[in-house]
C-alpha cells in the first residue's frame, strides 16, 4: 500500500485521533501560531506542505485574516477533508494542490511556509533537497516553520522516545484499532535526527535557525530566508 493510500484510507479519523495520538497536541499546533514574525494585519502568502486535512493552516488562518493559503497534499482524500474546514468565509483565499512536494517543484513565491506532520516521511537527502526548494519559494525574509516527528539522536534516545509516545497515547485512552492504524502509517516514516534537519537547513542558506519547542519526539524549528544572498 502506498503512502497515499494510508492517508487516504485514514482521512475520515485523522483528525478524530490527533489528541489522543499527538501527547503535547496543544503545544504542538499553538506555537507554530505563535512564532509567525509577521503582523496579523499583513496580507500573507502561505503554503502548507504536506497540508493534510489542514488543521495548522486554519489556525494560520484565524489569526491572519488576510493570509492566501495554499495547501498542498499528496492525499486527495485528506485535502477533501480540508475543502470541507474551509468551505466557509474563508474559502475564496484557499487553493488546493495535490501534489507530492517531495518529487515536484514547489510554484510560487511565499512569505510563510509551514508543515506538519509530514517531513518526516522523506528520506535524508529528500529533506535536504526540499529544504533547498523551500529556500528558493520564500521572499528574501520569508519564514520556515516546521512541526514534526524527529529520530533520537542515538539509539537510546530513540528506545526512550518510542516507549514514553506509546505509554502516553494508552494513557490518552487510544483505541487499538486506532493505535493500529497510526503504526501503519508510521510504516512510511523516514525520521531523522534533529541535528541533522538544522544543519541541512543552514547548508541550504538559511540564517536564524532555531529550535522552539522538544517534546520526545515531536519538534518545532524555524528558518529564515536572509533579505540579501549570501
Amino acid at each position: 500500500m502506498s503512502i497515499q493510500e494510508i492517508f487516504d484510507r485514514s482521512s475520515k479519523t485523522y483528525d478524530h485521533e490527533r489528541r489522543r495520538l499527538i501527547p503535547c497536541y496543544d503545544d504542538f499546533y499553538t506555537i507554530p501560531l505563535d512564532i509567525i514574525p509577521f503582523h496579523q494585519d499583513r496580507e500573507l502568502r502561505v503554503l502548507d506542505l504536506g497540508a493534510g486535512t489542514g488543521l495548522l493552516s486554519a489556525g494560520v488562518a484565524a489569526r491572519y485574516p488576510r493570509a492566501l493559503l495554499t495547501l498542498v497534499d499528496l492525499s486527495p482524500a485528506m485535502l477533501r477533508i480540508a475543502e470541507e474546514r474551509f468551505a466557509g468565509s474563508d474559502a475564496g483565499r484557499v487553493t488546493f494542490q495535490v501534489m507530492d512536494y517531495g518529487k515536484e517543484p514547489l510554484r510560487g513565491i511565499y512569505d510563510l511556509i509551514i508543515s506538519a506532520l509530514s517531513i518526516h516521511h522523506l528520506t535524508d537527502n529528500a529533506k535536504a533537497d526540499l529544504f533547498e526548494k523551500v529556500h528558493n519559494a520564500l521572499e528574501p525574509g520569508g519564514m520556515f516553520i516546521n512541526a514534526d516527528l524527529v529520530q533520537g539522536e542515538n539509539a537510546m534516545a530513540e528506545k526512550i522516545c518510542v516507549r514514553t509516545w506509546l505509554r502516553k497515547v494508552r494513557e490518552n485512552g487510544i483505541s487499538e484499532e486506532a493505535l493500529t492504524a497510526a503504526f501503519e502509517r508510521m510504516k512510511e516514516d523516514r525520521m531523522s535526527p534533529l541535528s541533522s534537519q538544522l544543519a541541512w537547513l543552514t547548508q541550504a542558506n538559511f540564517i536564524d535557525v532555531t529550535t522552539w519547542y522538544r517534546n520526545y519526539s515531536f519538534v518545532i524549528y524555524s528558518a529564515t530566508k536572509p533579505l540579501t544572498a549570501k
